[in-house]
């Protein structure tokens, strides 16, 4: 008798499942996101908040999916970055120095973290000016309130030049057909209108902030988009419907140029490539690292045994099986800002998954305003069908610094 092979399973949009965990995986991220923050105090150190960040995750994580048989774990470690890093930045508890790094009031964090549910990871990146403890919040003012604010029309400007052509459209079926045949924004087009927006707030784009097409355990598909990129780089494809993608915004008060930092590189994550590695030290890191986190970054602090994962990762990323993420920052030591949207494209249009906490305009106050009349008409179209226009009229009134 015939064996009968299993149905292929459809891990695309086109079935629910993938929706409904790339949904779990996104409440999970939020979560503790709104966690993370709360710990983000004058004098905290980086380290402890990270590896609190990562516990949460675990934790979370471990209450869903309870008995299935599938992968389910972090996508991308609770990272803290300083005000003038460009990169995530994870510390390790034994390097002495590092692992002292405390928040200083004042200055800009960026707080990335992910969760995946069976190889669909959700990434999310926000922000937050370090407050001191016991202390009354005081509304941000001045440069910093600028360099906010401008991240998040940049980011809500990005998210709409997602759209495909036409997807949105409204009116006859002749006008639907003729916004449809209307070629997507270019990379470059893309990333005038957003230096537009930061310039309106006197920041610039960081060069090579690239937004990544996602699929099942990868973050790094084979489109992206790269801003302001830098000579000999090029991002590679347009969005389309049935995509998830994590779309990355980086400003900064600087002049956008990056630079390698003198810190030792923590995050790691695995390649397709295959190298015959020749100390037990590494083979053993490596098979820790294949069964705990499969093709997702991860820090060395994640590892049983941190001092010798660093050195087992040596030959690994000598031998290409691991990429080690450099760590950067602004080349003026400048404040940075990153927001980090991980979004669906549906045939209903652009749904945020995984994304940073609405502005408070209350709190964050610019004098500066958009008045590019193409960017403030784009802010104006709707995410999705199902978005209300009452929340893109608040939105416009605010980006041209109308009274609230």
């Amino acid at each position: 008798m015939a064996e009968t092979q299993a149905p292929e399973v459809d891990y695309t949009l086109n079935n629910p499942d993938t929706l409904t965990k790339y949904k779990t995986a996104a409440q999970i991220s939020h979560k503790v996101l709104e966690a993370v923050g709360a710990l983000c105090f004058e004098g905290e150190k980086i380290v402890e908040i990270c590896q609190k960040g990562d516990k949460l995750l675990d934790e979370e994580i471990a209450k869903v999916y309870k008995g299935k048989k599938i992968s389910k774990g972090i996508s991308t470690p609770t990272t803290i970055s300083p005000s003038s890093y460009v990169t995530p930045y994870t510390p390790l508890v034994s390097d002495a120095a590092e692992a002292e790094t405390t928040l200083k009031a004042g200055e800009i964090v960026k707080i990335q973290l992910g969760a995946q549910i069976d190889g669909f990871g959700t990434i999310v990146c926000d922000m937050l000016v370090v407050a001191k403890k016991d202390a009354p919040k005081e509304p941000v003012t001045g440069p910093e309130a600028d360099l906010i604010v401008a991240t998040h029309y940049a980011n809500e400007l990005l998210l709409r030049l997602m759209i495909p052509p036409g997807l949105l459209a409204q009116g006859t079926d002749e006008e639907k057909k003729k916004a449809a045949a209307q070629r997507a924004p270019t990379q470059a087009q893309i990333s005038t209108l957003l230096e537009k927006v930061a310039k309106a707030y006197g920041c610039n784009v960081v060069e090579n902030t690239t937004s990544w097409l996602f699929d099942r355990n990868e973050i790094e598909g084979n489109k992206k988009i790269i801003l302001s990129p830098g000579d000999g780089v090029r991002g590679d494809g347009t969005p389309e419907v049935g995509e998830v993608w994590g779309v990355e915004v980086g400003l900064t008060l600087g002049n956008g140029k990056v630079k390698n930092l003198d810190h030792r590189a923590t995050l790691h994550r695995r390649t397709t490539t295959t190298y015959g590695l020749k100390r037990p030290s590494s083979r053993q890191t490596l098979s820790e690292i294949v069964k705990k986190f499969g093709t997702f970054p991860f820090s060395l602090r994640q590892l049983d045994d941190e001092k010798a994962a660093k050195v087992g990762v040596v030959e690994c990323v000598r031998g290409g099986v691991l990429r080690q993420y450099e760590p950067a920052g602004s080349a003026d030591n400048t404040p940075v800002s990153r927001l980090l949207t991980t979004i669906a494209i549906t045939k209903n249009g652009v749904t945020k998954l995984a994304t940073a906490n609405p502005i408070d305009f209350d709190q964050i106050k610019s004098d500066k305003k958009i008045e590019d009349e193409e960017i403030l008409k784009i802010l104006e179209q709707p995410l999705a069908r199902s978005t209300g226009n009452k929340k893109n009229k608040n939105k416009k009134k605010k980006a041209t610094g109308g009274d609230e």
